[in-house]
């Protein structure tokens, strides 16, 4: 019997199921950038590094101000690698058009979740665990998130990262239940349907746009959702 649900965030609650990388470029298609998706990647990568390594962000970082770094590491490495030639004009018209673009989405995308996991609150106790950069309270209040969650798992504060189970079993135990009673919610085949298994967990995997085009065992996770309002159908 389900008694709680343990959710991811990032790709999951803030972009219904798209692989933030496969979000980020899809705006720069929208804004015609003249990049190859090859080069975006490597710029991807390397911001999502150096995010990483610098500790850029901090606690009381907004998504907005979070945003704001990703995408200017990005562009500004496709610009000084010679990948994109434009002017210091061009860069910021569709930095700024880009930015607005995604922050827009999330937005959008989030309010329409918290209703949906409001209505889930009602009949489960919910958990959060994600990997993030160490300022995900201040996210989830900006976006009006915050409060539905028994408890918030980070891994850049509890020293671990998905797909370690162990970060998926805090949650369990932030629920004070068996994994056998907890269902996790993620987009992520590798990061949160494969550890939520090996714990024990039923997991429901939101289909989306992955970052690769790889193929995965389908009769792996419990239940296969395209909405987040297919968790309680």
């Amino acid at each position: 019997m389900i008694k709680g649900f343990v959710f991811d965030y990032g790709g999951t609650l803030d972009t219904g199921g798209c692989h933030w990388g496969r979000m980020i470029w899809h705006a720069f298609e929208r804004a015609g950038v003249a990049v190859s998706e090859a080069d975006f990647r490597e710029a991807y990568v390397y911001g999502e590094r150096a995010l990483g390594a610098n500790a850029a962000i901090r606690s009381d970082h907004t998504f907005h101000q979070t945003l704001d770094w990703k995408l200017r590491i990005e562009m500004q490495h496709l610009v000084e690698n010679g990948v994109w030639q434009v002017s210091t004009e061009t860069a910021e018209e569709k930095y700024a058009a880009i930015f607005d673009d995604l922050y827009n989405k999330v937005k959008f995308t989030t309010r329409e979740n918290r209703a949906i996991l409001e209505k889930i609150r009602c009949e489960y106790p919910l958990v959060l665990v994600s990997n993030f950069y160490g300022n995900l309270s201040t996210v989830l209040a900006e976006f009006h998130l915050d409060g539905i969650f028994r408890e918030v798992i980070e891994s850049a504060s509890v020293g671990m990262r998905k797909p370690d189970p162990r970060i998926y079993q805090l949650g369990v135990d932030a629920l004070g239940l068996r994994p056998d009673e907890v269902v996790v919610v993620g987009d992520s085949f590798r990061n949160d349907i494969l550890p939520a298994k090996k714990l024990g967990c039923h997991a429901f995997w939101l289909k989306g746009e992955g970052w690769t085009d790889e193929s995965y065992d389908e009769s792996i996770p419990d239940k296969i959702i395209l909405h987040l309002s297919e968790v309680m159908d």
